[in-house]
């Protein structure tokens, strides 16, 4: 699926799944969290990324904050009680565009939208508000998504999980017969590459969607809510009006030399293993000692630091790519043990490897702290997903702590692995030659603050959320 992604409440990711691996996210399969980190502003592909924390999704210059999501400048967030207080709706307004859709057998009601202004402009922030009701007690805990598409693209450009209130208002809590509104603020690009946004909603839990009851309004248990007509391009981004305010902050690079999506991408260079590695998880051997680090990866939507720190090295010889991940971790886990499990749903380190850099045809290989792995091909950006490729990686686990016991507190775990380099997807050379570039990018999926959090961070920041961001990759460079 091709997405090009936005920073929002939620986040998850999975090839073909209901979301979008990647970003800070609270779990859906958790308790509501009464005292939620405060997540990031949304913007569209090409705005400048936002700068953690924020109060919710934002707001729009000279309006109220958005209900159930604090006010500009809090640190903190009202009680969940006041925030759920605050979105329940008694008379729907008179611009509310009624949709009336029902999911799961008329479990779950999509009332309408209201969109603020009507017809946004690129350079300016809008407002989309959906209104939503129960019509029976609902059992469990689904995600709401939003999804913005693009007319004659495939996939998705925007992806926004969440549960509403900032966490407090799961599915389970919402009362039957009353509607409630889910507002969220999305800033778009000044130079925006469609004169339309398809917008789609759902509900979804793990890897399923709850059915969409009227098949013929939507896709895959989507929604197809409206198309969003766009206005002219505003005339500068930081002027005052309607859904147009200050433009996003900016996070700084690691480099210190931009920040954004034009931001450099970094470069790695791997030295040629001189000794034998032992693939343990220890890594002890002179090669390692003397590789150089990757530095600490950074939030992949953002740029900014992480609350725990995660770093890699790679090697290689004529017949293997050796790569070792440390990660900071106070609560190491992971459900899953057998082979291409889905644990990109979960703790996991990631390697995407782009070896021919033509953007098309790529391999994604993971690591759960269990060692369970997970390797793909994909023939083209998110498309064709083929599961029969092997990478024939292997790996190993060291955990400095107790693997699945959240009662103790851990230190992290390291995770190593050689994968043959024939392995890979269209390599230029074989062996690679000194000085040969690969496009990489390595990703780390931590799930921390009570496994209520799923941060994502990368080696090259991808200022959206998916990790199958390929011109973000950075370089891998085969050293002498």
């Amino acid at each position: 699926m091709k997405t090009f992604w936005i920073p929002t409440l939620a986040l998850t990711f999975g090839a073909g799944l209901p979301g979008c691996r990647d970003a800070t996210a609270p779990n859906p399969g958790a308790q509501p969290n009464p005292s939620p980190q405060l997540p990031p502003q949304l913007s569209l592909p090409g705005a400048p990324p936002p700068q953690l924390p924020q109060i919710s999704q934002g707001t729009l210059p000279g309006q109220p904050p958005l209900p159930g999501q604090g006010a500009p400048g809090q640190t903190t967030l009202p009680p969940p009680e006041e925030r759920i207080a605050q979105l329940q709706v008694k008379v729907t307004p008179p611009t509310l565009h009624a949709v009336n859709a029902t999911f799961g057998g008329g479990l779950v009601r999509y009332v309408g939208y209201e969109i603020d202004p009507p017809q946004p402009q690129p350079g300016q922030r809008f407002r989309l508000t959906h209104y939503w009701r129960a019509e029976k007690p609902i059992p469990e805990n689904w995600t709401l998504f939003v999804h913005f598409g693009l007319p004659g693209e495939p996939g998705i450009v925007a992806n926004g999980d969440h549960i509403p209130a900032a966490g407090a208002y799961p599915t389970t809590l919402w009362k039957p017969g009353a509607t409630f509104r889910d507002d969220q603020v999305f800033g778009l690009p000044q130079a925006f590459p469609a004169q339309k946004i398809e917008v789609y909603v759902g509900l979804y839990q793990g890897d399923t969607r709850l059915p969409l009851d009227q098949a013929n309004l939507g896709e895959e248990n989507r929604l197809h809510v409206t198309d969003i007509v766009l206005g002219p391009p505003a005339a500068s981004p930081g002027a005052s009006g309607l859904g147009q305010g200050p433009a996003l902050g900016q996070s700084p690079a690691r480099d210190g030399a931009g920040s954004g999506p034009n931001s450099p991408l970094p470069t790695y260079t791997a030295a040629r293993r001189q000794g034998p590695i032992h693939i343990d998880g220890v890594l002890d051997e002179s090669d390692w000692k003397r590789a150089a680090s990757t530095g600490p990866f950074v939030q992949s939507l953002t740029g900014a630091s992480t609350k725990y720190r995660t770093e890699a090295k790679l090697l290689y010889d004529d017949e293997f790519l050796y790569v070792a991940f440390t990660c900071e971790d106070e609560d190491v886990w992971s459900d899953f043990t057998h082979h291409d499990d889905k644990i990109y749903t979960q703790e996991a380190v990631e390697l995407f490897v782009d070896a021919d850099g033509d953007g098309k045809t790529y391999n994604e290989l993971e690591i759960a702290p269990t060692n369970a792995t997970f390797d793909a091909y994909f023939p083209a950006r998110r498309q064709g997903m083929d599961l029969s490729w092997e990478s024939g990686m292997v790996s190993a686990v060291k955990v400095d702590g107790t693997l699945n016991n959240p009662s103790d507190l851990d230190k992290g775990w390291v995770a190593e692995a050689k994968i043959p380099l024939k392995s890979f997807a269209s390599p230029p050379h074989m062996p690679p030659l000194a000085g040969d570039k690969w496009r990489i990018n390595l990703y780390r999926l931590d799930w921390h603050t009570g496994r209520r959090i799923n941060e994502g961070s990368a080696f090259s920041p991808l200022f959206q959320g998916d990790f199958h961001n390929l011109p973000r990759f950075g370089w891998l460079e085969f050293g002498k």
